[in-house]
């Protein structure tokens, strides 16, 4: 019998052949075609749209006037909601400087968080990405520690205690340049009121503040606190805390009962234990190489201006708390205080935490022009602390 030789290029084609009938043995599996799974593959892939979430709106807020004219526009940030009045003052500020300087400076408000977190915002203002910044007294220490003086428990923990520190001259000063050698100004203070704990369960008790997760901002003078304590703190974005409340990430919240009315954390903490043991602050603080670039008359108007608004604000922030609270009890918001005797344990141990920052907040820097030995013992005679 005749054999026939098979030569390597017709086996290397049969196999090709094989192989692509099988490619498309597969791909008809499902029943589809050759030509309409070329077809899809030729296609290009349509993506679902997914809509994005809509901002908040600031509406309410806008200016009377058309900025677009203005010599000198800079952003101002800052985390919560304006119906706070401390927050509220970034567009007092606003109209007054615009006001001021016959429309030289507009001040591009943006609260809401709706440029990040503070710890972001913070080095976004260092670097000059943004200009200004209403920073929580919490936030603050990341830049500067001094500014942890105001979060020390029990020192300036009244609105009577805060208008005695603002008008102390040189410790107040002082308390303002923490930031100055990071290349940030601070000018003045707003406030938010009065910190306690909001919760999901009633804390009457010590022994029930132990049962609860709560949030506390990223700030290591809280969390020290919260430590020496016994509790449980949870760090945490202030972005972050709607969705972690809700899904009991946490089940508390360090914060004021103006902040959690305003922005509805009651609606998921339906309680709220009144300490009273520091002041929630915002300071309101700019880039200095920003500042120094301005009209020394610019900049002498724009202080100026900053000053009024704060002194008329804080004032404010007094009536606004009462009012918050009246609106939260009348809404089934329960308020509690603890016993005497459990507030004065926890004064007692929240001392370990005045001791531990004590040489952070009295840290000298270059651009000090007050100088005190122990600025943070100055601050406690001065308030009448006693631990």
């Amino acid at each position: 019998m005749k054999r026939f030789k098979i030569s390597p290029a017709v086996i290397i084609i049969a196999v090709v052949v094989f192989l692509m009938g099988g490619v498309l043995l597969i791909s008809c599996g499902q029943g589809e075609k050759p030509d309409e799974e070329a077809k899809k593959t030729t296609e290009p892939e349509k993506k679902p749209v997914v809509a994005k979430k809509k901002g908040p709106s600031l509406d309410k807020w806008k200016p009377n006037f058309d900025p677009s004219g203005a010599k000198y526009k800079f952003i101002v940030s800052n985390v919560s909601h304006p119906v706070i009045k401390g927050v509220y003052a970034g567009f007092a500020i606003r109209d007054a400087l615009w006001e001021r300087t016959n429309g030289q400076m507009y001040l591009d408000y943006k609260p809401f968080s709706m440029l990040g977190g503070e710890v972001e915002v913070l080095n976004q203002l260092q670097m000059g990405a943004i200009q200004g910044m209403a920073c929580s007294s919490v936030a603050s220490t990341n830049l500067g520690p001094r500014f942890g003086l105001i979060n020390l428990p029990f020192l300036v923990n009244s609105f009577e205690k805060l208008d005695k520190f603002v008008a102390s001259g040189d410790l107040f000063g002082h308390f303002m340049m923490a930031m100055d050698h990071q290349g940030i100004m601070g000018l003045d203070i707003t406030g938010y009121g009065n910190y306690g704990w909001a919760s999901t369960i009633p804390i009457k008790t010590i022994t029930d503040a132990k049962k609860v997760k709560f949030r506390t901002a990223e700030a290591t003078v809280n969390q020290l606190l919260y430590k020496q304590w016994g509790f449980h703190p949870v760090v945490m974005p202030w972005p972050d805390v709607p969705i972690a409340l809700k899904q009991g990430v946490i089940t508390g919240l360090d914060h004021t009962p103006m902040v959690c009315n305003i922005t509805k954390k009651f609606e998921v903490a339906k309680y709220f234990t009144q300490l009273n043991y520091a002041q929630g602050l915002f300071i309101w603080i700019f880039n200095k190489a920003w500042f120094n670039s301005l009209p020394a008359d610019l900049q002498k108007t724009f202080k100026e201006v900053v000053h009024e608004v704060c002194a008329k604000i804080r004032q404010e922030s007094k009536q606004q708390e009462i009012d918050e609270i009246a609106k939260a009890k009348a809404n089934g918001i329960q308020f509690f205080r603890l016993s005497d005797n459990e507030m004065a344990l926890l004064q007692s141990q929240g001392d370990v935490v005045h001791q531990e920052f004590l040489d952070e907040i009295n840290k000298l820097y270059p651009g000090d022009t007050y100088r005190p030995a122990n600025f943070l013992e100055e601050v406690q005679g001065y308030m009448g602390y006693t631990p």
